[in-house]
Order: C-alpha cells, then sequence, then structure tokens
C-alpha cells in the first residue's frame, strides 16, 4: 500500500488489485474516514479525510479481504455482438464457450468512470485485446470486453471494447434513489435473454 497526498485534505491509496481496491473502500467507508471515498481500478481516493494525521495508523487495521458480498444484479443479455467470434479466437474457444463463461462469471463492480453509470466490472480470468481503431458509436447497453473488464455501455458514445451482446437496462437514471444501477461493490450476473 503507497499513500500520495492530493491537496489539504485528500490521499490517494494505491493498492494491489481492483478487488483490494473495494475492498478497502468499503473498509474505509464503514469507518468514516473520510466524506468521499471513490475507488479506481487499484486506487481508493480518501477525501476530505477527518484525520489525516492518524491515517497511516488506522491503515492498519485494514486487511485485503474479501469484501463482505454486495447486492446481486442479474442482467439479461442478448448475445448478438460484431465481436463474439474474435473474443472466441482469443480465448481458443467456441462462441458457445464465451457465452458460457460469460454467464457463468460472477463479476464485481471496482468502480465507475468513462461515463455516467459505466462500471469497471473485475472477475474475468482471461483477457481479450481492445479493439485498434475504436468505433465511433457504441450502442446503449453494448456489452462489452477489454482486458479483463467487462462493460456496460449506459449511453451510446465511441468505444474501443470488443462487444459480446446488448442489454435493454438502464444503468444511470438520475431519478433513482442510487444514479447508477451497478455502482462499486454490487455483484454482477448476465442472463441470456
Amino acid at each position: 500500500m503507497h499513500l500520495l497526498p492530493v491537496g489539504h485534505d485528500a490521499v490517494l491509496v494505491e493498492v494491489g488489485s481492483p478487488a483490494e481496491a473495494v475492498s478497502l473502500a468499503a473498509w474505509a467507508r464503514g469507518r468514516a474516514l473520510a466524506t468521499d471515498v471513490v475507488s479506481g481500478a487499484e486506487t481508493v481516493l480518501l477525501d476530505g479525510l477527518v484525520d489525516r494525521a492518524g491515517l497511516a495508523e488506522a491503515l492498519t487495521e485494514w486487511s485485503p479481504t474479501t469484501v463482505p458480498p454486495g447486492r446481486l444484479v442479474e442482467l439479461p443479455i442478448v448475445y448478438d455482438g460484431p465481436d463474439l467470434e474474435n473474443v472466441a479466437r482469443h480465448w481458443g474457444c467456441s462462441v458457445e464457450d464465451v457465452v458460457r463463461r460469460h454467464q457463468a462469471t460472477e463479476l464485481v463492480s471496482a468502480f465507475c468512470g468513462f461515463a455516467p453509470g459505466f462500471a469497471y466490472l473485475a472477475g474475468l480470468d482471461v483477457e481479450v485485446p481492445r479493439l485498434a481503431t475504436p468505433r465511433p458509436r457504441v450502442a446503449a447497453g453494448s456489452v462489452g470486453l477489454a482486458g479483463r473488464w467487462c462493460g456496460v455501455y449506459p449511453t451510446a458514445s465511441p468505444g474501443g471494447w470488443r462487444i459480446l451482446g446488448h442489454t435493454y437496462v438502464a444503468l444511470w437514471d438520475p431519478a433513482r434513489e442510487q444514479p447508477a444501477l451497478l455502482a462499486p461493490g454490487t455483484r454482477v450476473r448476465f442472463v441470456a435473454r
């Protein structure tokens, strides 16, 4: 763990994995260490620290254990994406195996970014490269893979992820109490429709 000061009352904590970032963020929120706790791929920003001087000592009480499971969201998906065969080639399996493997994997929202409601879902045990040239427009609801991440485009936008299929579930709704459906810590399973 490495601590980097950010401004007057914030610290960026670098950890070793997305799972550790989710764990540390949940732990820090539970102890009200800061007014804002924002997880990233392998970082946690603690902004509005309650006790900056005592932070290093407080962090000695945290260990990167498994976070208590967050709520589970099952997302319906139609596997009709243009990159299914390409993903199968990268994984060395059939398209049917890609679909089975994707549905069998319980993913966890590690952090949100790129666009409101876009959750970076961790948990894949295999990688797939981004497209060499991003598409100028990816439809809202498209489910894609890049590296070991899975994500669902909440709105139409440019994008370079490999598209497996699509869902019609609204990922971002400012009228909901929690606008992002897949907030950090949320467990996600895809279910074929």
